[in-house]
């Protein structure tokens, strides 16, 4: 079960893709239960519903799904947090040592684009990096968990994300400026779908990403520093999560940053894939021109 938001821009209607062994994945309106995928539909039970209504098969055919855009999985969340350097090879890369505590910073939110939305890179741009990562989605609100157990069931699902950034905008200086770096027009592609928690193990999924065809990173959530647990957990003693809210858990080693591979230029094509939330592909364009 794989929930998604297709159509246009600002326009996106909520589906369900179900797959079932070798047979060609089947698409069913949302509509008779929610207007959206948004915070409200999660905390109000939204994913059983869906379960449910397919069980039942009483969702309607969403006829010509294939042909329409993909949006973000998640309407426009309140909330976008981001984690730095959660795994140790990509932090040494980074000329980090592995973080003691989970090193928190914030996206805007309408840093959100759909999975195959071109990307613009910004004028002045000269270091645009790729960062493939697992994204939690909220499903119920978090404030001062007591622990892991009672985190992990704020869990609604996971999301393939990618949280574009821009080295030179975030890393000038002894104090640096990610904020500067990670809230770029466009940056945090998300999708192409939710797949609920109770459908995937969050612990052990294979990252990937490529550039213009090419092998950057490979690695998996196995290898987090911080699990998605424990992520929700910490961020719920300093904010309050809502519904909807998306965590981006870090990316693993392999990207330009390191020195071993060039930076993202106007053209080049850049896909990302978690294991079983989906694989993304955004074609670069220099923004302004």
């Amino acid at each position: 079960m794989k929930i998604m938001r297709l159509g246009k821009i600002g326009s996106e209607q909520p589906a369900v893709m179900v797959t079932d062994g070798d047979a060609p994945p089947q698409y069913f309106s949302l509509l008779p239960l929610t207007a959206d995928v948004d915070g409200a539909f999660l905390a109000g039970g939204g994913m059983e519903q869906v379960r449910a209504a397919v069980a039942a098969g009483t969702l309607p055919v969403l006829d010509g799904a294939e042909t329409l855009r993909v949006g973000a999985p998640v309407a426009r969340p309140g909330s976008v947090v981001g984690i730095g350097m959660n795994y140790a090879a990509h932090a040494a890369e980074s000329g980090s040592a592995p973080p003691e505590i989970p090193v928190v910073f914030l996206k805007p939110s309408n840093t959100v684009a759909g999975p195959f939305d071109p990307t613009p890179v910004p004028p002045r741009s000269g270091k645009f990096d790729w960062e493939v990562e697992l994204g939690i989605v909220i499903g119920r609100e978090a404030s001062y968990l007591a622990g892991t157990a009672e985190a992990a069931a704020c869990i609604a699902g996971y999301v393939t994300a990618n949280d574009l950034s821009e080295r030179e905008y975030q890393l000038p200086g002894e104090a640096g400026q990610w904020t500067k770096g990670k809230s770029l027009p466009g940056s945090t592609p998300l999708g192409p779908w939710l797949v609920p928690a109770a459908d995937t193990d969050g612990g052990t999924l294979q990252l990937r990403s490529w550039v213009n065809g090419e092998p950057r990173q490979d690695s998996s959530t196995a290898e987090l520093i911080f699990d998605a647990a424990t992520l929700v957990h910490h961020c719920s003693q300093y904010m309050r999560l809502e519904p909807g809210d998306v965590i981006l858990t870090g990316t693993p080693e392999g990207v330009a940053l390191s020195g071993r591979f060039p930076y993202l230029q106007p053209g080049d094509v850049v896909e990302v894939e978690v294991e079983g939330l989906g694989r993304q592909r955004q074609e670069l364009f220099r923004a302004g021109t």
